[in-house]
C-alpha cells in the first residue's frame, strides 16, 4: 500500500563479493546524483542497505545491483513515507554486512518460510520461535510466544545460544528478524551448533507485514526500524514512537505522558539517573531545534 511520496527500499544479499570495494564510488555517485539518502554496507560476504528518495532514483540504485548476476534475484522490500527518514547517504566498506562476530557457512542457512506459511509454522506443536533482534526492538512488538534472547547487540546472540546448551538440538526452530538478514545468518550458526530443523522467515517481519493481511496477521505491536521513523505499524506506516536521546529507549505515546519525560532530554526511566550537565546539554539542543523550526 502506498502511503506517501518517498520510496524506502530495504535489501540485502549474502554472496561472495571480493570486489566489493570497487563498487563504493559508483554507488555513492548514483545516490548523490539522484538525491537518494540512507545507508549501503558492502563487505566480502555481500550487500545490505536501506535507502530512500524518489521512486525513479531509488530503483536506479537498486537496478545497478540487480545488474550483477550475484545480486540479480536480490529481494527488495518497499514501503512509503511522507518525508525521507534519513539525513545523509553513506556507502561504507565493512568486514561483515551484519556483524555476528564469528564465521558461519552462509551456504547452509535455515529453510526459508514464506510469510503466508509463517502462522501455521509457529503454531505447530513443539516449534520454538526465536526473535533474533535486540531487546529494545522486541519491547515494542513481536510474535506472541516467541523467545526473546535478551541481547543488546546481534553479536551477543552466539553467547545466548552457547548459554542454552540444554536446548534440544532436535527441536524445530523458527527464527525471524526485521528484514531477514539477522535470522538468516543466525540460522547458519544454529545449524553449525547441531540444530537439525531450522527455519527462517523469508524477508523478515517487513515482508510478513507487507504480505499478510492485518486480519490474518499474528504480529503484535510495532516493528522497530533503524531510521528516523523509529518504528512502523502493521500497515508499514510510521508508528507513533520516538527514541529517548539520553538512554536510547523506544518511547510510545504513553511513555511521553509520564512525569519524567521531557522532549529531547529524558524519559521517565532515565530522568533520575541523567546528570544535570547532560540534561542541560540536551535542553540547549532542544531549544536550538525549536528555534530552527520557527525560523
Amino acid at each position: 500500500m502506498k502511503n506517501g511520496k518517498i520510496l524506502v527500499a530495504a535489501f540485502y544479499r549474502f554472496a561472495p563479493f571480493d570486489d566489493y570495494a570497487s563498487w563504493q564510488p559508483s554507488l555513492k555517485s548514483l545516490c548523490e546524483t539522484g538525491g537518494v539518502l540512507g545507508s549501503i554496507l558492502l563487505a566480502p560476504e555481500g550487500v545490505n542497505g536501506t535507502i530512500a528518495g524518489s521512486p525513479e532514483a531509488v530503483r536506479t540504485v537498486v537496478g545497478s545491483l540487480h545488474s550483477d548476476k550475484r545480486f540479480a534475484d536480490m529481494a527488495v522490500k518497499e514501503s512509503w513515507c511522507d518525508a525521507t527518514p534519513f539525513v545523509r547517504m553513506k556507502v561504507r566498506l565493512k568486514r561483515e554486512i551484519v556483524p555476528l562476530g564469528v564465521g558461519v557457512d552462509l551456504a547452509a542457512t535455515g529453510i526459508r518460510v514464506r510469510p503466508e506459511d509463517w502462522n501455521d509454522l509457529i503454531a505447530s506443536p513443539g516449534i520454538v520461535a526465536i526473535d533474533t533482534r535486540n531487546d529494545y526492538e522486541i519491547e515494542i512488538g513481536t510474535f506472541p510466544g516467541s523467545i526473546n534472547p535478551g541481547v543488546a547487540s546481534f553479536r551477543d546472540f552466539t553467547s545466548w545460544v552457547d548459554g542454552n546448551a540444554d536446548l534440544d538440538r532436535d527441536t524445530p526452530i523458527a527464527m525471524f528478524c526485521t528484514g531477514g538478514i539477522r535470522c538468516e545468518k543466525a540460522s547458519a550458526y544454529m545449524r553449525e551448533q547441531g540444530f537439525s530443523k531450522v527455519y527462517q522467515l523469508d524477508g523478515g517481519i517487513l515482508n510478513y507485514l507487507a504480505s499478510v493481511s492485518e486480519d490474518e496477521s499474528t504480529w503484535q505491536g510495532s516493528c522497530y526500524v533503524f531510521d528516523r521513523r523509529v518504528a512502523v505499524d502493521a500497515s508499514l506506516r510510521s508508528a507513533d514512537h520516538e527514541i529517548c536521546v539520553s538512554c536510547n529507549r523506544v518511547l510510545k505515546a504513553g511513555d511521553r505522558a509520564l512525569p519524567g519525560y521531557q522532549e529531547g532530554v529524558t524519559c521517565d526511566a532515565c530522568h533520575r539517573t541523567t546528570s544535570p550537565q547532560r540534561k542541560r546539554r540536551f535542553q540547549e539542543r532542544q531549544r536550538q531545534l525549536r528555534q530552527a523550526r520557527l525560523s
